[in-house]
């Protein structure tokens, strides 16, 4: 009988703290755990009792990456339960914000976690050593879309601005305009950042996996739209509790979601291009054409789906720069009671909130779910099909190799904790 254990006490490079333990025996994984044990942070229990207007800057602080996300998700739930109807304008204006954490995010994500995997490095600052130009484009997007997202949010992190019927300040247009140029410059950044992960040599797994993401006839979904999967899921926002589930692993301090009836899930850039390829831009579109790996379930493609995704973001907010001159336009309203839910595609997959309020306009009851704690599961899954291809390396190649499964998620481990139901038994 032989036993071998992989054992990674600190994953290196993500946000968050989690670990992952693997036990071999005669060959076969005995036992599996991807450890998420970063204490929960009870968003939703501190938030019931306070002010709905007060909600959008609290739930703000639950990611420094992509804060944007969870305000708009925040007021668009919260316009659900008001009965609240927004003009165009600061629909465009939300799509344009949020596009600005995709830029961000997808830079992020591809520079300084993907090619340091893929390429061999320990960081982004080894990369630079033998790939700098690379390192300074991801320096320059990055600044892009932080000061795409100062200028319509008001911060670079943690923005101001958005608020229930519009936003407190709007953009000039020539402000706007301004950053449009920089925007059409960066196109040749995301052009080559998807020839460069294009090159790369990606890994062999696949598993018969569903895909969730969120999807609209009107063009590629971001800020709304019905929630729809490869299997033929089907839904709007206020029936996500109806068929997504979530379960208590002793292991970890993340729920594991999934879909009733079914199992776990997938969600993220891989999950959007492969359902909703055909309503990317037209340059973005045609390159993942061009490609020909999508739709595809080796989930290690999600790094081309960014970059694809970049280059789609730049593109989207280039249009939607064209025809903004925006105007303060903020819609009055009543506070009522009601309960409202919402679903966007943050950076990372989709992300639900739901808020029910009394007619003061206080919070009875808060429902947040976060991409990673959506993905958690599909981790664990994918890393039970990976891992028996990886043994007879050298452990630490083992454990790299492990560690680049869990990365290619971009998880937000933090965010995922937060949401934990406490049940506490006594005889």
């Amino acid at each position: 009988m032989t036993e071998q254990a992989i054992q990674v006490d600190y994953i290196a490079r993500v946000e968050g703290e989690g670990a992952l333990k693997i036990k071999v025996k005669d060959g076969n994984i005995s036992e599996l755990q991807l450890r998420i044990f970063e204490p929960p942070r009870f968003f939703q229990g501190f938030l019931v009792g306070r002010r709905y207007d007060e909600v959008p800057g609290i739930v703000s602080r639950i990611c420094g990456i992509c804060p944007a996300s969870h305000q708009l998700t925040a007021i668009q739930a919260l316009e659900d339960a008001l009965g609240i109807e927004v003009s165009q304008q600061t629909k465009d204006l939300r799509l344009l914000l949020a596009l600005s954490q995709w830029i961000q995010s997808h830079t992020l994500h591809i520079y300084f976690l993907a090619l340091p995997d893929f390429l061999g490095y320990e960081s982004a600052i080894a990369l630079a050593r033998d790939h700098l130009p690379a390192v300074q484009r991801a320096l320059e997007l990055k600044r892009l879309g932080n000061d795409l997202t100062m200028l319509v949010g008001g911060r670079e992190v943690h923005p101001v601005t958005p608020a229930v019927g519009g936003f407190t300040s709007v953009p000039s247009r020539q402000e706007l305009q301004a950053i449009g140029e920089r925007l059409a410059v960066a196109r040749a950044d995301a052009l080559a950042t998807i020839d460069l992960v294009a090159s790369l040599s990606i890994p062999a797994l696949e598993r018969d996996c569903e895909h969730v993401a969120l999807s609209d006839a009107d063009g590629y979904a971001v800020n709304g739209g019905r929630l729809v999967s490869t299997k033929g899921l089907n839904i709007p926002a206020w029936q996500y509790r109806s068929h997504i589930k979530e379960r208590h692993l002793e292991h970890s301090n993340a729920l594991h979601s999934y879909i009733e009836g079914r199992g776990s899930f997938l969600v993220g850039p891989l999950a959007r291009v492969n359902l909703n390829l055909e309503k990317l831009t037209p340059a973005a579109r045609k390159i993942a054409r061009e490609t020909g790996v999508f739709p595809t379930g080796n989930p290690f493609y999600s790094a081309l789906a960014r970059s694809i995704e970049l280059l789609h973001s730049i593109d989207a907010c280039l249009a939607l720069i064209d025809r903004l001159d925006p105007r303060p336009d903020n819609v009055p309203y009543t506070v009522q009671a009601g309960q409202g839910f919402a679903i966007t595609e943050a950076p990372r997959g989709i992300l639900y909130h739901s808020y029910r309020l009394n007619n003061q306009g206080l919070i009875e009851e808060a429902d947040i779910v976060t991409p990673t704690a959506h993905n958690v599961a599909s981790m664990e899954e994918d890393l039970r099909v990976f891992a028996p291809g990886v043994l007879d390396l050298p452990i630490e190649e083992a454990t790299l190799k492990c560690e680049m499964v869990i990365r290619n998620y971009d998880p937000c481990i933090s965010c995922s904790v937060h949401a934990l139901r406490l049940e506490i038994e006594r005889e």
